[in-house]
């Protein structure tokens, strides 16, 4: 039974268990003490288990991770403190991708700034979210400049955006608001209150074969259906071939199909190609199509002096996607969408009295959930404030120009060694290549087999813990791939990895002929 009684009759409140307000951060001495030391603790533990002890991977099995962390209860009754605590992360931490390490050349998994790491220690300990501003008001601001100079970067005057967990989402807001446009404008109809209408499902797509499967996955969450994607053939560098773009233009049109919008990438995953940006943006201009660029690997490029150029024609786009959790080295996870237009926004914009009520609007109160798909949001345009602080646009523009050097110089090496075939040679930071058996040097070899080794050899690569290398399947065939994010990886840490993709694949080739004789 509740006491009553209290000041006025009101009841008295109960105190919180005594030990209750140990576990949280505030002005005392003994709480800051705690923080310090939870926070030396975990710093030591990835000092002594990660860094230390990283290598590419662990090879550690899905069965051998399970055996690991059975002895841990994931909802224990009670308690062990946090120094118990932290010690339990000793095998996760163990058996990590190292993605720092020089042969951790996989996925557009990038090693994080140091810089970056120290700013999430700051936006986690202040927990701000970012869905209205008295939940973050300096952070709604610095967000706000932050996105202003990014626009700018990117040639965009009256452009506008808002940070997003990556290149899925941003994707996914693009076309969103390509979607609600062509409703509203052409069937009058506004989605958010309505629906969509019958005509939608003649609502047409275009975007590179290549492209990232997000805009696919976009069209099913936005209910227009797979089916809405049209995808274009590719050139012989990978780049959607915009002959053939405007004989599948031809082709909806002559079916009565309206084509409403148009993805181009700049970097796609497994090629590193860009899209013809200037061309595919006229198209946009001459179809009334809103013109989206999937720029979450490639945006980076915008930094460099050398490379910037690539990027032309991402300025007369309606909304750009980019990451920085990949050649921006922000720790997961940390992607922006902008929109050329700032108007763009009205689109999906909604009220909420609690959050972000009207009377906000009309006094200039900045509540960014206006402009997001997400509501409760972390800051994360901290780590790239405070990266860029530290290392400056020419400071990630160096490690961006080093890496594509890389790739160029591993398709050298790829093109040198007579047991490689070079596949693909990429404009920005991949090498996609083939170990070809014996019997197919000079001549075409069995694909069963050849799929067979190269598979093999990146499954023993990264079950002995020596290489994470990713695989990828071009025309049919298994190929192996490189994605060369990492300032740390020399081209010696190449050509030694390459080195083994060869002895393994002789050793392999032999295992593979003896069981398939």
């Amino acid at each position: 039974m509740n006491d009553v009684g209290g000041v006025d009759g009101v009841g008295e409140r109960r105190d919180p268990r005594p030990d209750a307000a140990k576990w949280f951060l505030s002005g005392g001495d003994d709480d800051r003490a705690r923080y310090r030391d939870a926070i030396g603790r975990a710093c030591d533990l990835v000092l002594d288990e990660f860094a230390d002890e990283a290598t590419p991977y662990s090879g550690a099995t899905p069965e051998e991770l399970d055996d690991a962390l059975a002895r841990f209860e994931m909802l224990p009754h009670e308690g062990d403190g946090v120094a118990a605590a932290l010690d339990r992360t000793e095998p996760i931490l163990r058996n990590s991708v190292g993605v720092s390490d020089p042969a951790c050349v996989a996925h557009l998994q990038c090693p994080p700034t140091i810089p970056a790491l120290a700013a999430e220690v700051l936006l986690t300990a202040t927990n701000q979210s970012m869905d209205s501003w008295d939940q973050s008001p300096a952070a709604t601001q610095l967000e706000r400049r932050f996105v202003d100079e990014l626009c700018e970067l990117f040639g965009y005057e009256n452009g506008d955006g808002v940070f997003t967990s990556g290149g899925t989402q941003s994707n996914f807001v693009g076309l969103l608001l390509a979607r609600n446009r062509v409703v509203l404008e052409e069937f009058g109809v506004d989605v958010q209150r309505e629906g969509l209408p019958p005509e939608a499902r003649d609502l047409r797509i275009l975007c590179s074969a290549d492209a990232h499967f997000t805009a696919t996955q976009a069209t099913s969450h936005l209910g227009l259906g797979e089916n809405a994607v049209v995808t274009v053939p590719t050139d012989d560098d990978r780049r959607l071939s915009m002959e053939a773009f405007d004989e599948a233009v031809a082709d909806l049109r002559e079916r009565g199909k309206r084509p409403f919008a148009i993805v181009a990438t700049a970097g796609t995953t497994d090629f590193g190609s860009i899209d013809p940006l200037g061309p595919l943006a006229d198209r946009a201009a001459e179809l009334d199509c809103w013109y989206h660029v999937d720029a979450a690997w490639g945006g980076a490029l915008a930094l460099s002096d050398d490379h910037a150029d690539k990027l032309a024609g991402v300025e007369a786009a309606d909304s750009l996607a980019v990451d920085f959790h990949k050649l921006f080295y922000q720790p997961i996870s940390c992607g922006a969408v902008l929109v050329r237009d700032e108007s763009a926004y009205d689109l999906i914009d909604r009220n909420a009295a609690y959050l972000n009520p009207e009377r906000d609007d009309d006094a200039g109160v900045p509540n960014l959930v206006s402009k997001s798909v997400q509501t409760t949001r972390r800051f994360d345009a901290l780590k790239p404030f405070v990266t860029m602080q530290a290392l400056g646009r020419e400071g990630l523009a160096s490690m961006v120009e080093y890496t594509i050097d890389l790739a160029d110089d591993a398709a050298r090496l790829v093109e040198a060694d007579p047991d490689l075939r070079l596949v693909h040679d990429s404009e920005l930071n991949v090498v996609v290549f083939r170990y070809v058996p014996g019997d197919g040097r000079d001549g075409d070899p069995d694909r069963r087999g050849a799929d067979e080794v190269n598979e093999a050899i990146r499954d023993s690569l990264l079950d002995d813990g020596e290489a994470v290398v990713a695989r990828t399947t071009v025309d049919g065939e298994t190929c192996l791939k490189l994605t060369l994010l990492n300032p740390r990886t020399t081209r010696e840490d190449l050509r030694a990895l390459l080195r083994e993709v060869s002895t393994r694949g002789t050793a392999l080739e032999t295992t593979t002929d003896d069981r398939h004789a």
